[in-house]
């Protein structure tokens, strides 16, 4: 299981470099104020900052329960990212509507547009992390594969 400082540190750079992204795109594509957009990425970035920790830790436990590590298949990895934007789409609806002073229909359209750039992202963002910083669990899962002598070898 990652360390709590690593989690943290997952958290933060994947937020950061989101907002980076995704907020100048989209005062573009929805013709918003960069300030007003920016102000409301921070408090997306927040909600989600905090969302992100919580759920990694959760889905890492249950998925570690359920198969005895914390490897990510590629099916995995599409349920994780789609699960965790699912969650931060319910959460976020209200306040985009309250901060941009929109309707929820409008607001609906930013956020399911703010899902699918993060979902995109999410995957792409935690399959980089987890290539650069792998998780020790499926380090060890791996080490005990490879260390595995090949089937032909146990004949």
């Amino acid at each position: 299981m990652r360390s709590t400082d690593d989690r943290i540190r997952q958290a933060i750079s994947f937020e950061v470099v989101g907002l980076l992204i995704s907020v100048p795109l989209a005062a573009v594509a929805f013709g918003f104020s960069l300030e007003k957009t920016g102000v409301l990425g921070l408090i997306g970035a927040t909600l989600a900052t905090t969302w992100n920790y919580i759920f990694n830790l959760g889905f890492d436990h249950t998925l570690k329960k359920l198969t005895g590590s914390t490897r990510k298949s590629f099916k995995v990895r599409i349920l994780h990212a789609f699960s965790f934007e699912l969650g931060l789409l319910i959460a976020f609806l209200p306040i985009i509507a309250w901060w941009m002073g929109i309707g929820l229909l409008e607001a609906l359209l930013v956020d399911v547009s703010f899902a699918l750039f993060y979902l995109v992202y999410a995957f792409v963002f935690t399959w980089c992390y987890d290539t650069i910083f792998p998780d020790p669990d499926t380090a060890e899962t791996t080490q005990k594969t490879s260390s595995s002598p090949a089937p032909e070898a146990r004949k």
